[in-house]
Order: C-alpha cells, then structure tokens, then sequence
C-alpha cells in the first residue's frame, strides 16, 4: 500500500479547517468519526489490507473578493441573508466578464460556488429590468430542482422562478410561460417543448438576457453534440425574435474549457479556471476488494453493468474477487452504523438497489430498524418519490443513499461526510466530482473508490498516478457528427424554414446534411429557403437511449412503478426478467415494445436473470489507414447488428446457472465509427499463437482494450463494443473491432486511433502485470461479454498485442 499527500496543485492552506469545522452528522446524530480513523476502522473489518493507495488532499483557504460595484444592494443583501458575505475571487471575475457581455465558463472544482458565478450577473439584470428573462438549463432535473429551492431562497420580488420540464403539471405550464422571469428546464424539454412551441414563447424568448448551461462537461459524445445543436436552435429563434443572450457555463474541472464551452454553444468564450474556494480535507482511499477463497465456490455475480445488462463481473467463470456491489454494501452499512452520512456512487440502476438492499439487511440485522435510514436512487423514479429521497436526505432522515450518478451533479448535499464509488466511474471528472459530494460544508471527509474485477479499474488501484497525478479529460463533442447534424437540422426547419445564414450558424457539414435531407424527401428547397415537407416533427432522441421510455406497470394493481429507457429494456424488461424497485423484487411477465409497457409482479426468486446478446459488425468506409507491414490500424464506419437472444437465470446464493431460456426480441442496427487492427497469421504464427488459440487471443485482447480505452478518452467502457474474429469477411485477416456505442461516432474511437501506441501500451501492461495465471475479471473477463467469456487466453491476447506493438510507430 502506498501513501502520497497530493498538494501540488492546490494551494497551501491559511487555516486549518480540519479544527474548525469537525465532520458532522445529521440533526440527532452527535460529530461522527474523523475520516482518518473511520477509514483505519474499515480497513480492519475484515482480514487482510484492501486499501491499495491512500491520498490526502490538504485543505485550502479561500480567496475572497468584494462584491461587483453593479450588483444591486438589494441582491446582496439576499446573498447576506443566506449566508453568503463576500464572493471568491473566480465567483466575482466569472460575474462581472457575464454582466459586461462576455460569454463565459466557469471551470473550477466541485463545491466551489459556481452557483453564484451565473446568479448574481443573471439576478442582477432582472432586478434592473423588469421584462429581462433567464433561461436555466440542466442534465438533470434534480439539478434543476435544487437550483429552483437556492433561487426561490433568496426571496426576490418580481424574479419568479420556476421549473419547466416534463414532471410540471400541465395547469402550470401556461403560468410559467407568461410569468415567470427565470426558467429552470433541461436540454430535452429545450428540444421537445420550448422551442417547437416557440410562438407561445415568444415573449420569454424577446426578453432573453442569460442562457446558463450548468454541468456542462456533462454534454458530451452524442448527447453533447445534439445539445449543441439545440442551443443552436435556440439562438436561432431568439435571433428572430431580436435577442442576442449572453451563456454562461459551469463545468467541473475539465481540459480545455474555453475550446469545448466554445463547440457546445458555438460561440466564442472566456474561461475562468483559478478556483478561490475553500476546501475541506478529503482523505481518498484507493480499495481493491479481497480474493474469494479458492474453495468459496462460485460467488453471485456483480450486476452493476450497463444499464440494461445485467450481466457480471464474469459471467460463467468463477469470479475471483469479492464483488464489489457486496464490498460497497457492506461499507455503506458500515460507515451509517457509525453515524456518518454516506452516498455511494453506483454504477448502474439494478446496482443501486442491490447495494441498498443488502445495506438495510445488514444494518437491521445488527440493529433493528436502522435498516430504514438507508435509500436507494436513481433514474426511472416518479417525481414524487425522488423529491422524497432528496428531501429526506438533505434533513437527515435518510444517513445512508445508494446513487446513480444522477446525484452525482451539483444538488447541494450539505453535511455529507463520506462517499463510495462502486467502480471507476470512466473518467476522473466524474471521479472528482462524485468524491466532491462530500466535505461541503469546509469539513473533512473520506472518499474511497471500490474497484470492481475489471482491467481498468484494477490498473487504476494499482497506479494511483493514472488517477491523482494526471490532469482531468478534456469533454469531447462533435456537433458535425452528420448522423445528429441531420435530425438537427430537420428540427430547425420544422420550428422556421432554414436559410443560408442558418447554414453557417449550424457549422461544418450543414449544406450537405440539408442536401441529403432535400434528396430524401424531407425538406423542400424555395426561393426563401427549406422548408419542412411533412406533417408530423421529426423524432431525435438527444440522449441516444434508443427510443420512448418503457413505462413499468405493475399487473395486479395498474400502479406505474417507474420507466426504463428504451435501449435498455430489452435487457431489463425481457420476458422472465427480474426487476427491482425500492429493494421490492419483480418478475416481468410481458414486453409490449409498441405500446411501451412492461407489465410485472411482485415476486422474491431465488434466482436472478442475465440477457445474452450476439453482435455481427460489417465496415462500410475506411476513413484513415497506418499499413505497418504484417499490422494495420484502421479508422472508419461500420455497420453493427445486435440482437438480446436469451437469458440465464442464477442461483443468488452460489451464482449457479439454472438454465438458458430463448427470447425473441427483434435486431437493432447501429451506423458508427470503429477502430480496429489487423494481423498476418503468419506473424502471430511467429509470436507463437497457435491457429486454434488465435479467436481467443484476439477475444482477451479485444476485451482488455475496451476495458482501458477510457484512460484516453472521455468515456467509459459501457459507451464502446468490440468484436474480434480470427478471419473476417471485410478484412481477410485476424482483426479486433473497438466501436461507439452511439449512432453516428461520439469521437472514442477517433481518439483511440490516434492514441493506439499508448492506449494498446496500457493495455498490454494491464495484462501483464495481472496475477492471474489464466485470465480474469481483472484483465480479460469482461462483464458484458455476450459470448460468456469463452474463448480467452491471456498470455496469447499478450502475445497479440506484442506484435501490435513492435510494428506500429509511435
């Protein structure tokens, strides 16, 4: 186990925030342990160290500045009221570029007030003009939610906030379009509600002084280039309508702001970076759960996959290590027993209610009752039960909440004293931000990441300079990414006919996407422009979810339980599947996909389910090519057809398969962007492959490489697929196919051609460097693999990747 005290980047503190301001607990709950001794008592729970790594990151005193001479005496008085005397230096300098007409982003770290960055130029402006207007936007609407109790907070005449999105009620939605001067929605209402309806609009839009973008390192691959177009859309229709607003961004901490803020809104911005805020300390621990007994038998696979997937850290195979859903479940259980509020980061939906769910057991095993302070939250919720969650945590009912990352943005969750991250998360923005949960409020806190058997998150615990020696991934998009360009672009005319002008606003690849869209039929050229040929709106999912969510009934009763993205639900809602909501278990008993509707009942098996999929990849286009003699690496398109066929069911208890059972679930296709290599057999010939070992060489080093492509690029390995052959029809040779996950590229796979040398490096070394002696969740098992983790051969994938490697140029 290693130790480093991780102060560089940060400045030396002026006081000692450890001494004034102790971690607390909820009301009723006296101070809770100091995070240095609740970690020394974790680690000694069970046999053995798990802690691989252990950093501190000193605390840090604030910068403050005076308030802006043009803020109003009145909004300061407001902020006073609330607790707020004076701005940090970066909350000042961000306001006054915005108030003077500058479009700006502030990136600075978790906690540290961006808030009023944007608040006080936007609250400003609508003290001094009575018709000025907001518009706030979030990924979230718990986000939105959160901003709406900080605005309405600071009781303001005449600003009338309110939340636009798809949980207002229809009576109010009226109200809110006349009324209110600052609207809180999200990018999807943006796109569905706001902008088609932008006549009833109009006089919002007229009045549009401040578009704020909150989290916006969020938009990114697929989602962010869609939201780029849609902020497009939007200064388009307030162009009509003479407004020329000024955005303002927040961002966590992120590689080049300016340039990504600059792409997503497609206009020229100032990043304010130097981060004057106070921080508490955060002792962040690195833990690696224990090795299974070799005589322990099959453990119950870790379900915290893909959303949707429900398969484990290692399908059919033994699993090697402890899973981390159980290792997290029991820290949780732990630290609440202890009296510290805890949020654990989890990975996936299923994987949330499984770390509640066996929290509450343990706890009201060893107290009675104490179970109930212990939640699980995630998507999918109804709005009501989600407002519950929020509140209970925030008033300290609740001490303990098992999270997806929809907590994992800036909702101020005040007095936490501890976080838990099930798994990497796929990049260290998001690493940071979750950790930054805790310690709001200047006092001390514990974060500790669980690593899960998979390659990356095992290289991670055993490199901790990958994590806190290496700066945070810069936030790529694509808004040229013609598969969103296009849709886009339909959108817009649809809201007013596209002219020449909006061509150029909507950037590179626009005139061909209007021609493409002009040859098929959907737009209609006239001398003032293209116009819109049909009856119905285009449908464009932003999100890339795969259509219409899947509404959740229960069968008995008609009571609507939740919903499920349609991507995901052919995995979570096939016939047969287990589904689990607030700890209560389900079996879906029929899946409608035209209605969208899943009909269940309630039932406790004794067995959990895991859909299987097959997966065949075809290249359509060679974008860019490196022919390095028996090797070569390609960039291009491809074709992806993938189909759930079946399910297992498995014995909780031991992770014993019970049987396979066949599903018919019709084919999705998906057009993007791929990497891949080539090999000569004769060269793996030489390197020793044997021709029977090359399918599962080429297998283990296909899984491997998804499993390390997030240390180079901003994603995580549920938004890539693979597919690796030992002859493939379009190549003629051994290839291993990387692709993205999202219609059209999200820029991973790009990335990864341009990295090969370092990312094939990482992942050979990955390899290497694991005990195993045959391949393991740690290396070459991968938990969504549809082929149940067969063929793998370890050392062959390092022979592969050696050959790869002595040929490619750097």
């Amino acid at each position: 186990m290693t130790t480093n005290d991780f102060s560089a980047a940060r400045p030396t503190p002026r006081h000692d925030l450890e001494s004034s301001s102790p971690a607390t607990v909820s009301a009723g709950h006296g101070p809770g342990p100091a995070p240095a001794d609740l970690l020394r008592r974790l680690r000694a729970r069970g046999a053995g160290d798990p802690v691989t790594h252990v950093e501190r990151v000193p605390a840090r005193a604030g910068v403050p500045a005076p308030w802006p001479s043009w803020a109003p005496a009145e909004l300061r008085a407001a902020f006073t009221r609330r607790g707020v005397v004076a701005p940090w230096q970066h909350q000042a300098q961000a306001a006054t570029l915005a108030y003077e007409g500058d479009h700006v982003v502030v990136a600075t770290g978790t906690a540290s007030g961006k808030s009023l960055a944007y608040q006080l130029p936007a609250l400003a402006t609508l003290l001094a003009d009575p018709r000025a207007t907001v518009l706030y936007l979030a990924p979230t609407k718990a986000l939105a939610a959160d901003q709406l109790r900080a605005v309405a907070a600071l009781e303001l005449e005449g600003v009338r906030p309110a939340c636009y999105d798809g949980d207002t009620p229809r009576a109010e939605r009226e109200w809110i379009r006349r009324h209110s001067r600052f609207v809180l929605t999200n990018p999807d209402m943006l796109h569905h509600g706001i902008l088609p309806g932008h006549a009833q609009w109009s006089g919002f839009l007229r009045r549009l002084a401040y578009v704020v973008i909150d989290e916006c390192h969020t938009y990114r691959g697929v989602f962010g280039s869609h939201v780029a177009h849609v902020l497009r859309r939007l200064r388009r229709q307030c162009a009509r309508f003479g407004a020329t607003p000024v955005f303002v961004l927040a961002s966590a901490t992120s590689g080049d702001p300016a340039t990504a803020a600059g792409r997503l809104t497609g206009l020229p911005v100032t990043a304010v970076t130097e981060d004057a805020s106070p921080r508490g300390g955060v002792t962040f621990a690195l833990w690696e759960p224990p090795l299974l007994p070799p005589d322990s038998g099959a453990a119950p696979p870790d379900s915290s996959s893909v959303p949707g997937q429900a398969a484990g850290d290692h399908d059919d195979l033994r699993q090697v290590r402890r899973s981390a859903l159980r290792e997290t479940a029991d820290l949780l259980a732990d630290t609440v027993a202890e009296g510290v509020r805890t949020l654990a980061f989890v990975r996936s939906r299923k994987g949330a209610e499984v770390v509640a769910a066996n929290a509450r057991r343990s706890l009201d095993d060893a107290v009675p009752g104490l179970g109930g302070r212990v939640a699980a939250y995630r998507g999918g919720y109804l709005r009501e039960e989600r407002r519950e969650l929020e509140r209970a945590l925030l008033h300290g009912d609740l001490l303990g909440l098992a999270s997806t990352n929809a907590l994992e943005l800036g909702v101020d969750l005040v007095g936490l004293d501890a976080v838990l991250i099930c798994g990497y998360p796929g990049t260290r923005a998001s690493l940071w931000q979750q950790a930054g949960r805790a310690g709001r409020s200047g006092q001390e806190a514990l974060a500790v990441l669980v690593a899960r058997d998979d390659p990356l998150d095992t290289y991670l615990v055993h490199h901790p300079e990958a994590i806190f020696g290496a700066p945070v991934e810069a936030t790529v998009l694509d808004p040229a990414n013609r598969y969103v360009l296009a849709p886009q672009l339909a959108c817009a005319a649809v809201e007013a006919p596209l002219t020449p002008a909006d061509l150029v606003l909507f950037g590179d690849g626009a005139k061909e996407a209007v021609d493409e869209l002009v040859a098929a039929g959907a737009l209609r050229q006239r001398p003032t422009g293209w116009y819109w040929r049909h009856r119905e709106r285009p449908e464009v999912d932003l999100r890339g979810e795969g259509g219409a969510p899947i509404a959740v009934v229960e069968s008995s009763t008609g009571r609507l339980l939740g919903t499920v993205d349609g991507g995901s639900s052919h995995f979570l809602l096939h016939p047969g599947a287990v589904y689990l909501h607030q700890g209560v278990s389900y079996v879906v008993d029929e899946l409608d996909l035209a209605d969208g509707c899943a009909l269940v009942h309630v039932e406790e098996p004794d067995w959990s389910t895991h859909a299987r999929d097959v997966t065949d990849l075809s290249v359509v286009s060679v974008r860019s090519y490196v022919d390095a003699g028996p090797v070569g690496m390609f960039l291009g398109e491809v074709d992806v057809t993938s189909q759930v066929v079946s399910y297992q069911r498995r014995r909780i208890a031991t992770g014993e398969v019970i049987d396979t059972r066949p599903l018919d679930l019709p084919a999705r296709e998906l057009r993007t962007v791929a990497v891949w290599f080539t090999l000569s057999p004769q060269s793996l010939a030489l390197a020793g492959v044997q021709s029977a070992d090359v399918p599962g060489a080429l297998h283990a080093a296909e899984h491997a490489a998804i499993g390390l492509l997030p240390l180079m690029a901003t994603c995580d390995r549920w938004d890539i697929g693979g597919l690796s052959t030992a002859v493939h029809a379009d190549t003629e040779a051994p290839t291993v196919f990387v692709y993205d996950g999202h219609p059209g590229g999200a820029g991973f796979a790009e990335r990864a051609y341009g990295t090969a040398s370092a990312w094939l490096r990482a992942t050979r070394d990955a390899i290497a460097e694991c005990g195993c002696e045959t391949g393991c969740p740690s290396c070459v098992q991968s938990p969504k693999c549809g082929n149940g983790n067969n063929p793998l051969s370890k050392p062959d994938a390092i022979r592969v990747l050696d050959v790869v490697l002595a040929n490619l140029p750097e």
